[in-house]
């Protein structure tokens, strides 16, 4: 790498977790490659949310975040539709766009129907269903998602928000140089949706791991950076 890209930042934007520890080998790897890293701490998951917001509130505070600087910019699943999202608003301040098995693509087959109104369901009644507990969470269970349990209501509310936006459309407005790294046997986010992001975002290069699941980044950490430094120095 020359001397621009030694110092040139990347900032990554976790996906939807309370914590992340997971993440410093792969943080830790980048930076012995001379990156300099930021992870964002992402309101209503790693930082505190008050009111409900929906992407624009993410693009946003994204945009407060990253200030006047020109970026790496590196989205993880939820992360990778917020990624998207301010790539699409404020291309001049990506330098690159890396998206890592990113959620963006909206669903309307039968568990993703489900899951979205078990959602609504409990965001609209709040305590009215879930003074049973058991009623709780056998409506969890077949949402399939353990992390929307213990959200507070005003994450919950916004969970849904995020959920319900499609970036389908508007990829092909991406002009920035894009790497998308996906897990071959990603149950969360299909690669599926990964081919579908290659085909129309303009330009675009697709890494695919074949033994890899959801988060690469921790699983395949040498195979994720030597990607991401053949692709984008």
């Amino acid at each position: 790498m020359g001397n621009e890209e030694k110092t040139m930042g990347v900032v990554i934007l976790h996906g939807w977790t309370y914590s992340t520890d997971l993440w410093q080998p792969f943080m830790n790897t980048l930076r012995e490659k001379g990156f300099e890293i930021k992870l964002l701490k992402i309101p209503g998951l790693t930082e505190k949310l008050e009111t409900v917001w929906d992407i624009n509130n993410y693009v946003d505070w994204l945009d407060q975040e990253i200030g006047k600087e020109k970026v790496i910019l590196l989205g993880h699943s939820n992360g990778g539709r917020m990624a998207l999202a301010y790539t699409l608003k404020y291309p001049e301040k990506v330098k690159n766009l890396i998206l890592i098995d990113s959620a963006g693509i909206y669903h309307n087959d039968l568990p993703v129907r489900v899951k979205r109104f078990v959602f609504k369901t409990i965001a609209k009644l709040g305590r009215k269903i879930t003074a049973s507990q058991s009623l709780r969470k056998l409506l969890y269970k077949l949402s399939r998602e353990s992390d929307y349990e213990n959200a507070s209501p005003v994450v919950k509310q916004t969970m849904v928000n995020l959920i319900s936006f499609d970036l389908r459309n508007s990829l092909n407005q991406i002009k920035v140089p894009t790497l998308i790294i996906w897990g071959k046997n990603d149950k969360a986010t299909p690669l599926s949706d990964g081919k579908l992001m290659h085909q129309l975002i303009p330009d675009s290069k697709m890494h695919i791991i074949e033994t890899a699941r959801h988060s690469p980044q921790f699983t395949h950490v040498d195979e994720v950076v030597k990607t991401i430094l053949k692709e984008i120095t």
